[in-house]
């Protein structure tokens, strides 16, 4: 159609400067029409390049984790790459059938939520010898590189903050994840360390919800006399948290003079809840910027930090008293 070689199209495609503007013109033109795309699996063969980098996350729909991978989507286009995303739960062999799949995709790089993965999953990994990059957790012997912070210090200055704000019962309510019973363990430990009575701890056994913050603080306040001590309950995400007010509301105890509510993550509606919602806060934003400059540099063969940390803080709001 655009009476031209086969190789000169080809050239046209991968360097268009190297053909002139009337001959690009009648093949852009032919490409239009018939609805041609180039095959990028025979390109990725060639150039040894898919311009593909995985990304295994546990929920699309936990704000938590679709936040941080926008961000390092929107990083990684900005060099030319593109996501190919999957959702593997919380479960190891999940999460391995899905490496596996991807890996014969041929990706640049990939992305792991996670420091915790099967002996099958690492061996894959390390074979490939693309990039990789483990979010969220921090580890001193990553598969590649790592980009997160440590849960249990997290957890730990939650405990500070609230004995030193003057409470001394506090419950946890805790998503079925290893991440989050982590931060569960650690509140428990040092809240008691510094002087606190022991925590009581609503495992909800699956993911976060707000009928299970709702269940969970019912059964917290069967056994906690908010009436005469003041508690503190610690969740293990906001979706939890947001639960707990409801139910708090709805039979009338007031939130955070009888009863403070602290939940992770700072989602988006956390500063919008009535009262608004106190979190800790993570910067998700940079956490997936991060990935992203981390594998794009590994890719291009630039030294990299085995270890890049992210700060957390307390988005302190109206659900703890200070």
């Amino acid at each position: 159609m655009a009476g031209v070689s086969q190789v000169t199209v080809s050239r046209a495609l991968s360097d268009p400067s190297k053909v002139s503007k009337a001959t690009l013109d009648r093949i852009q033109a032919a490409i239009y029409a018939t609805g041609f795309v180039p095959n990028a699996a025979a390109g990725a063969l060639a150039s040894r390049r898919s311009h593909l980098i995985s990304a295994l996350v546990p929920s699309i729909t936990n704000i938590v984790y679709s936040s941080f991978i926008r961000a390092f989507s929107e990083r990684i286009r900005a060099d030319g790459y593109q996501i190919l995303l999957s959702e593997t739960g919380f479960d190891q062999q999940d999460e391995e059938t899905a490496v596996k799949a991807h890996l014969s995709r041929q990706p640049d790089a990939i992305l792991l939520t996670g420091i915790h993965h099967s002996r099958e999953t690492r061996r894959m990994l390390l074979a490939s010898g693309i990039p990789v990059v483990e979010v969220w957790d921090i580890s001193d012997t990553p598969i590649d590189t790592c980009v997160g912070f440590d849960h249990a210090a997290a957890a730990r200055t939650v405990a500070k903050f609230a004995i030193k704000n003057g409470y001394r019962t506090a419950a946890t309510i805790t998503a079925g994840d290893s991440r989050a019973r982590q931060r569960q363990v650690s509140f428990a430990q040092h809240f008691q360390t510094a002087g606190g009575f022991p925590v009581m701890d609503i495992d909800i056994g699956g993911p976060a919800s707000i009928a299970a913050g709702r269940t969970a603080l019912t059964q917290i306040l069967k056994a906690t006399d908010v009436e005469n001590s003041a508690a503190f309950v610690f969740c293990s995400s906001d979706l939890l948290a947001h639960g707990a007010l409801i139910e708090a509301a709805k039979r009338g105890i007031v939130v955070p003079d009888a009863l403070a509510i602290m939940g992770f993550g700072d989602q988006d509606f956390a500063a919008s809840l009535e009262p608004p919602l106190t979190s800790l806060r993570v910067d998700r934003d940079l956490l997936g910027h991060s990935a992203a400059e981390a594998l794009i540099a590994r890719i291009n063969g630039h030294p990299v930090k085995d270890v890049t940390r992210i700060n957390f803080e307390i988005a302190l709001r109206n659900t703890v008293l200070c």
